[in-house]
């Protein structure tokens, strides 16, 4: 005799969206293949400790406080170009372990596109590239600020040589 669809309602009460799924479908949920590596790995974990607390953390203290006083594109640049290189060793190593993670046993070989290698070597590029995008984006802002559109006029030499950089408020260079 089924269930009767009163009481169905009731039996999920307390319960997340991925486990009522989950029951439904039979299958496990996240929490549920997190337990059950971490109680399959405890021995192996003995052998081979890894740190449980997360590294030193960057301190965004002063970057937060540098862009509350920037005033100019070129001092926001300034505070994002200093956390990009503070972060992207860290990033790039990261980058490297998932790699690293991905061709455990040559899995990777003759992976699926949408297989797990796959998709790791799709995060170890991707958080490269959030880097790269916001590098870009600063560029980008730089170029707005000083490289203002010039009419298009027919060169007067065969040379071609950079625009002069924009004269600087406040500061002589070299003084």
């Amino acid at each position: 005799m089924p269930p009767h669809p009163d009481f169905e309602l009731y039996d999920n009460v307390g319960r997340t969206s991925e486990q009522i799924a989950a029951a439904y479908t039979g299958s496990a949920t996240r929490d549920d293949l997190r337990r059950w590596a971490r109680r399959d790995s405890e021995d192996f974990l003995a052998r081979h400790p890894l740190p449980s607390a997360p590294s030193p953390r960057l301190d965004p203290g002063p970057y937060v406080a540098a862009l509350a006083a920037a005033r100019t594109p070129a001092e926001v640049s300034a505070v994002t170009q200093h956390l990009l290189d503070a972060v992207f060793p860290v990033v790039r190593e990261m980058s490297h372990l998932l790699v690293d993670i991905a061709r455990w046993e040559g899995r990777h070989r003759t992976a699926a596109p949408d297989s797990p290698p796959k998709m790791l070597m799709a995060a170890a590029s991707r958080c490269l590239d959030a880097l790269a995008l916001a590098d870009q984006a600063d560029i980008r802002s730089l170029r707005e600020k000083y490289d203002t559109p010039h009419p298009r006029t027919a060169p007067t030499s065969h040379s071609i040589t950079p625009p002069a950089p924009p004269k600087a408020t406040g500061h002589t260079p070299g003084r």
